[in-house]
């Protein structure tokens, strides 16, 4: 076929998807004349801005299908400050360690980045981080027993407690909705895994300024329980003052 540019070729594969729900990469490859890395690259931006989600070999279509549409909005989101904020929690993990990973954007943002590891083991319940890190030969990960939920594209449920309280990671690295000063670490989900919080070594909470200092529906946790929060420059000075003086604050330069 005639060559293309990168801009119209990612078009013409976000149309493929649309038309046939999914593709492996080795064929989208062929079709456009181009080498797997090329597409892959293709594919990583259209997962970022929420337009597929990558699966085990290839790509499906996300459809928007009813709560499922708040997860991928969620995700885009203050994106380029919880990729940096992903970063830097991945840098906290070696080659050869282990960590156990929450649900929820940001976290996935860290999945993205444990893909340079070598030799790691992924805890998760997380779905959105099993195809993020699925294709990583490097990378084992371990998924949880549960029940599907759509909304956040995890997995719920006794099953996942029973599973993380058996284990003990290197790391746990999680999300919240909001941390109070007064309250602690917050979140929405009556769900929320607190079994995780007692399945790795060393704790720390990845959130974005827009959530501290504010207060959701459920405790999970203290600030002091946390042995790091990584967060970004967007926090007042009064609040990051106040976290310090319950914990190790790291703070990432936003976009």
């Amino acid at each position: 076929m005639p060559d293309t540019t990168e801009h119209s070729r990612i078009n013409e594969i976000l149309q493929l998807l649309k038309e046939h729900t999914t593709a492996s990469i080795g064929e989208i490859a062929e079709k456009f004349a181009v080498s797997e890395m090329t597409i892959r690259r293709d594919i990583q931006k259209l997962a970022e801005t929420g337009q597929v989600i990558r699966i085990p070999g290839g790509v499906r279509i996300e459809r928007w299908r009813g709560m499922e549409r708040t997860f991928v909005e969620r995700l885009q989101k203050m994106s380029p400050t919880k990729s940096n904020i992903g970063e830097a929690a991945a840098a906290l993990v070696r080659d050869g360690e282990s960590v156990v990973l929450d649900s929820g954007t940001t976290t996935l943002y860290v999945a993205r980045q444990l893909r340079a590891r070598q030799n790691i083991t992924v805890f998760t319940f997380s779905l959105a981080a099993l195809e993020e890190l699925a294709s990583a030969d490097s990378v084992r990960v371990e998924l949880t027993g549960g029940v599907y939920r759509a909304s956040s594209h995890d997995l719920v449920g006794h099953a996942v407690g029973e599973y993380l309280s058996s284990i003990c990671a290197d790391h746990v690295i999680f999300g919240a909705a909001a941390v109070s000063l007064t309250r602690g670490v917050m979140v929405h989900d009556p769900d929320a895994q607190r079994e995780l919080l007692h399945s790795g070594k060393q704790r720390v909470l990845v959130v974005d300024s827009s959530k501290i200092g504010i207060e959701a529906t459920y405790r999970l946790c203290g600030i002091e329980e946390c042995d790091l929060i990584l967060t970004d420059n967007g926090i007042k000075p009064d609040d990051l003052t106040r976290l310090r003086q319950k914990t190790t604050v790291q703070i990432v330069n936003a976009p």
